[in-house]
């Protein structure tokens, strides 16, 4: 989800409320304790130079339970940081921690925020010598032409 999209989506939406993949949620009294653009410039294992951006949101789970986090102050938290930090309209990365610190793609379901789990790949496998895969075919579906089947006294077995 792009910066642009969520700034659509929070003026129709009465509470804000992040959904782990496993349905289970964040804690309704989260706080959104940064809002920023992250840029990361590195070199992958092809030797090919590469930039990327991201807008970062990070949540945390905060013991005060007086306080909830409303559409608009979201919004105005996100139009904040785009007058002050100049950030782009770039694809959203949560930070969120359970064991360690993850970082989670975002979706909308419709009525929640989803943090998707990110994986990780390699950029230049064409250039670090990874083998592609190979298709798997269940030997129950290859078919048999007649004239490659092998019959009793046909002199192939």
């Amino acid at each position: 989800m792009r910066l642009s999209e969520i700034k659509e989506i929070l003026p129709a939406l009465e509470n804000v409320e992040f959904q782990l993949e496993n349905g289970n949620f964040v804690p309704e009294h989260f706080h959104v304790t940064e809002v920023g653009q992250i840029t990361k410039n590195f070199i992958d294992c092809g030797g090919v130079i590469r930039n990327e951006k991201v807008v970062n949101f990070q949540l945390w789970d905060a013991d005060d339970y007086e306080h909830r986090l409303k559409p608009g102050k979201l919004l105005h938290i996100i139009q904040l940081s785009e007058e002050k930090l100049g950030i782009e309209d770039s694809e959203i990365e949560v930070e969120y921690q359970g064991e360690t610190i993850g970082k989670y793609d975002l979706e909308f379901n419709g009525k929640n925020f989803v943090l998707k789990s990110k994986t990780t790949a390699c950029l230049a496998q064409d250039a670090c010598g990874i083998p592609s895969e190979k298709q798997k075919k269940n030997l129950s579906e290859l078919s048999v032409t007649p004239t490659s089947a092998c019959t009793p006294g046909s002199g192939c077995c």
